[in-house]
Parts: structure tokens; sequence; C-alpha cells
């Protein structure tokens, strides 16, 4: 174990044994019962991406009545703020892949398990930022803390939402050159820290055409056929050297009828990497299947032609915390004292825009266990969530303390 954390790893077990830090982290094994509560409340207000409205009202109100000054910004993002400059931002998306249409459809089992669209991902996030919130202004006064806390439930983290609501809060909101660290919440589980951003770029790649009838009009130009020729031909790019990446086709469109000429034909790809310029060496072999399916396919028509369209629906960049990061050093020796063995990891998720950026940030799970993500079977078992709790609180101090004017950065 290096000096800084050796340091780190005594500071830690000094601050754990503080009065108020030790009632602080008593409490989130107290509240157990609250925290649950608040979590299937907060499941059953559908958010899916781009239509968070109701469920930020909502969050936003805890917030209040936690005693936060709290604010909506133009991204829909909820921001509770408490101190001064520089600040520690902890953050959770509020939108899910898949939405419940009825209350019952997030059910509580009699163990506590819940089931249901985004209990898991992102319910397990957000119910922590409630219970970090409350904690926090609980014991506020006899904490020992340098700079200011953000805690934001923002949008637009899944799918097409392509990271809208991190992107406005790391980079044009009033707080975005005062945040110095990112600690994301992003799921459950606890046995993971994401340190490294996993870059992608998402495409809709749309071909046209006169269309007309399978029999009558046989021999025009055909905007599906030219759409499956481009995915064959994109699937044939190599991909055995060079950083990890990957790529998937993952929705076809196109046609009315059986029997008819579609007019058009439209796919959604999905385009990752570890490195950038692998993306952009993809991006191109797209590209050029998508010219060829095109040239193809007007060559062998008797008439008409078909047109090729490709259009960028989502870029999350690629990039990495450096190995010596302060805040990695923090959360490791968080999870010596608190005995949670984790793994780093590469993934995707609304720490790619920091991390982008060069600012220090994580993502890690809030606590208990998930799985079955972006499904209707979704579940979450709140077992060890408060274990996950302090874990968040105790790195905050530590990134507070080293965030502040003076501090050790």
């Amino acid at each position: 174990m290096g000096g800084n954390a050796v340091r780190t790893a005594l500071d830690l077990n000094g601050l754990a044994g503080q009065a108020g830090v030790r009632e602080c982290l008593q409490w989130f094994t107290r509240e157990k019962r609250w925290v649950n509560e608040a979590h299937a409340e907060l499941c059953r207000i559908p958010a899916p991406t781009f239509l968070e409205e109701q469920r930020g009202a909502w969050m936003l109100e805890q917030f209040r009545s936690a005693g936060w000054e709290t604010s909506l910004d133009r991204a829909g993002n909820v921001i509770a703020v408490e101190g001064e400059p520089p600040y520690v931002a902890l953050t959770a998306h509020l939108d899910t892949v898949l939405a419940p249409r009825r209350k019952e459809d997030i059910a509580i089992e009699a163990d506590g398990m819940l089931s249901g669209p985004g209990v898991a991902d992102n319910g397990a996030g957000l119910a922590a930022l409630l219970a970090i919130a409350r904690a926090w202004k609980t014991f506020r006064g006899r904490l020992e803390l340098g700079s200011g806390l953000i805690i934001a439930a923002n949008t637009a983290e899944e799918g097409e939402g392509n990271l809208a609501g991190m992107r406005r809060l790391a980079g044009e909101s009033p707080y975005a050159r005062k945040i110095q660290a990112f600690v994301v919440l992003d799921g459950a589980n606890v046995d993971h820290i994401t340190t490294r951003a996993l870059g992608s770029r998402r495409f809709e790649m749309t071909f046209t055409g006169p269309g007309g009838h399978s029999w009558s009009d046989y021999g025009v130009a055909n905007p599906l056929h030219a759409l499956c020729r481009a995915v064959t031909l994109f699937s044939d790019t190599p991909m055995d050297s060079g950083p990890k990446s990957a790529f998937n086709v993952g929705l076809i469109e196109g046609g009315s009828s059986v029997n008819a000429i579609p007019h058009a034909a439209r796919a959604k790809v999905d385009i990752r990497s570890e490195d950038n310029r692998r993306i952009d060496e993809l991006v191109k072999a797209l590209s050029g299947a998508v010219d060829r399916a095109r040239e193809i396919e007007n060559e062998r028509a008797a008439t008409g032609r078909v047109v090729a369209k490709l259009k960028e629906i989502g870029s999350r960049p690629a990039a990495a915390l450096p190995e010596g990061a302060a805040i990695l050093q923090f959360i490791t020796a968080v999870d010596a004292h608190l005995g949670i063995r984790a793994r780093l990891d590469c993934s995707s998720t609304d720490a790619n825009v920091p991390l982008a950026m060069g600012i220090p940030a994580i993502a890690i799970g809030a606590g208990g266990t998930g799985g079955g993500a972006h499904t209707p079977q979704e579940w979450f078992r709140p077992d060890g969530r408060d274990l996950g709790l302090k874990r968040i609180f105790l790195l905050l101090l530590l990134l507070l303390r080293e965030t502040a004017p003076g501090g050790a950065a």
C-alpha cells in the first residue's frame, strides 16, 4: 500500500470513529424500512427517457422536505445543493428503459424484494440519493466538512437520451466549473467500480425509394433489400484485433405489407469500444457498407433508385480515470474498511461525460442486489443496502475534505 493510501486508510479509521459520523452510519441501518418504502414509491412513478417530469417533480419535493435548496434546470435535472464551492456531485439518473403502466406493476414481496421495471436500474440509485440527502441534513451539524455537496437526479441517461442530463450538469449548468468530482450511482450491486468509460456511437441508417407492388413493379429498387445488404456487409467487418469493441444492429423497420415494395426501411446501429479511434474506424466501415449497399441495389434495379442516409443519434466518449486518482484511492480505502470486494470495470454510464472532460469520476452500485435490468422481470433485494449507503457516505466525506480549499489535493 502506497503512502497516500496508508494515510487515507488511517484517516478513514479516525473519521468513522467520530461521533457524528458513527451516528449517521447507524442511521442507514435503522432507517431501512423508510428507504425501502421511498424506493417503492418512486419506482411507481413512470419515468421513461425524455418523460421524467413526474418523477423529477416528486424527487424535488422530497429533497425540499429534507431541507435542501433544490431547483430544476433546463434539462429536467433535479439539483439539491448544500454548502459552498468547490463541490462534489452525487448523481443518479431518473429515467428507465421500461416504465410501469400501473402502480401494481411494481410489486413488493414478503421478504422485501421489489420487482418490476426500473427497480434496480435506477430505482436503487435514486433511493440512495434520498437516503443520503436526509441523513446529510440530519447530521450536518455534527460532521466536519470542507467543500459543498450537490445531489442531482439527472435525466436522459438511457438509450437515445445520450446522457443529455449529465452533459448539462457537467458542462453547461451554473455549477459545471465548480464541481471537482462526480460519484455516479447506477444500479444496486457493490461488486464493481466503473473507472473506464465505454465509448459508443449510435446511428440510424435509412434507405428510401419509389416503392410499388411486389408483382407488377418487380425490379424497382428496393430499400429493404438495400438495408439488409448494408447490415450484412457491415457485419462482416473484422473484429479479431485491436481494443475490445462491439457493434449491434438492434432494430429494423420497413414496409407495410408482404406484397408491397417498401418506400423506406431503416435500422439502428450501436457501435462500442474502449478506444475512440476504434469507434471512428467502425463508423467508417458502417458508412462504407451503406454506400456499397446503395450502389449494388441501384445497379441491379431495372427501374427507380434508392437513396441512403446515415444519421448519428447518439455519441458517448470513451475515457479513463487515471490510476493514481484520489477518488480511486478513497473508494478502495472505504471498501477495505467495510469489507467490500469490488473489481474495476469498463461500462457506459453518466460518468462518461465528466471522465471525458478530465474531471475525476466513478460509477458504483447503490447497495442491495439487483438483476434483470431493462426487462419487465427486473428485481431488487434490499439486503445489504445499508452497507452500500455507508460506502457512499464515507466516500463523500473523504472527497469533500480532499476538494476543500487547502485540502489534500
